[in-house]
């Protein structure tokens, strides 16, 4: 399995920015689809953000459209998550996967073809 490393969350007011990033070392991430995941306390994790191969596909969750989004950064060989205008409902874990068999529909983003996951960062929406 890949091993993925999300980092730059933390504790930010609501409408502040942060930028998450994935990356691994050893593989190339433009060879896989990624996704973003959250999981908040006492929730299941649900689907945010996704990028194609090629990073022509993307989906974004109807609770973050307009606010987040996900793009490639070959030369760091990482994932970016720009999130901004941040909500209280925003907290949780965020998590990047990937995996041989995933995918970016561009239309939904579901956990099952993910199956190599990061150990998440924190993200805390909070004034």
């Amino acid at each position: 399995q890949l091993q993925l490393v999300e980092s730059g969350g933390g504790l930010v007011q609501p409408g502040g920015s942060l930028r998450l990033s994935c990356t691994t070392s050893g593989v190339t991430l433009g060879r896989y689809a990624i996704g973003w995941f959250r999981q908040a306390p006492g929730k299941e994790r649900e689907g945010v953000s996704c990028i194609g191969m090629s990073g022509g596909r993307r989906y974004h969750a109807d609770s973050v459209k307009g606010r987040f989004t996900i793009s490639r950064d070959n030369t760091e060989n990482a994932v970016h998550l720009q999130m901004n205008d941040l909500k209280p409902e925003d907290t949780a874990v965020y998590y990047c996967a990937t995996g041989p068999r995933a995918y970016c529909s561009g239309t939904a983003l579901s956990v099952a073809p993910f199956d190599s996951w990061g150990r998440g960062t924190q993200v805390t929406v909070s004034s």
